[in-house]
């Protein structure tokens, strides 16, 4: 028979877990202090070492000595992590990448339509209103980089928003991959002012449908957000290479 105190630590372990899987721990989050922790499951201190411990062998969490726990990122159990490296050097990556983000973003937004809680708007108001006050602030007060983390945390909230826990780490497994999308948006298309009206208003409708709780205008809105965002730099992909054949032919290489 095993010992109580591992018996508490499977549930130790359990409830952690859950807690991974419904994001309320998200990837790289430190977990709370031990006496937190402790006094939140109402366990003793070897009981959550012994169950911080089955975490750790199920890759779920990392310890650093000196520092703490914290939520492993799902893409660098296994393969995953070389994989998302092969594919981020590939110059296609992002129009894949923004495919499969009509996907599942477009899901993800009529769920969370529909299933979104009270605390779940604030957390999707607060971060569509922090994009839109950088928006109206100057535009160059922030690096590109900070404007698309902006971005990509609106369209997270609202990921988390659904309660699919499959689909919320699904998209989290891919977050950096996801965020260079984002990153190539506002490099090059916050630049043009009509194509950032365009991704303006897509944010706006996507947000109002969201708190009106229309699960098919959520979904549209989502889906022609970043259809519109892909079509958009495939055309500067093609003006590019159009500018670069013409340069050739003038100076006598075509």
């Amino acid at each position: 028979m095993p010992a109580p105190s591992l018996q508490v630590a499977d549930q130790v372990a359990a409830h952690i877990e859950q807690l991974i899987v419904n994001s309320v721990l998200k990837v790289g989050q430190p977990l709370p202090s031990e006496r937190r922790l402790m006094d939140k499951l109402a366990c003793s201190r070897s009981a959550l070492r012994e169950g911080l411990q089955i975490l750790r062998g199920k890759g779920l969490i990392r310890t650093e000595h000196g520092k703490g726990s914290y939520v492993q990122s799902l893409d660098a159990i296994g393969d995953a992590g070389p994989l998302r490296h092969l594919f981020s050097s590939q110059p296609r990556t992002l129009f894949d990448l923004l495919e499969v983000r009509v996907l599942l973003e477009a899901e993800a937004a009529r769920l969370a339509a529909m299933r979104a809680t009270a605390a779940d708007l604030i957390m999707i108001r607060r971060h569509y209103e922090a994009w839109q006050q950088a928006q109206a602030a100057n535009h160059h007060s922030a690096t590109a980089d900070q404007h698309a983390r902006r971005d990509h945390a609106f369209h997270r909230a609202i990921n988390e928003a659904s309660h699919n826990p499959i689909l919320v780490h699904m998209l989290e497994s891919l977050s950096e991959l996801m965020l260079s999308t984002v990153y190539a948006s506002v490099r090059h298309l916050y630049v043009r002012a009509d194509t950032k009206a365009t991704i303006d208003m897509h944010h706006a409708s996507l947000f109002k449908a969201i708190e009106a709780r229309d699960p098919q205008a959520a979904q549209q809105a989502a889906r022609l957000h970043v259809m519109e965002v892909r079509e958009s730099l495939r055309e500067l992909e093609y003006e590019d290479e159009r500018i670069v054949r013409a340069d050739m032919r003038l100076h006598g290489w075509g």
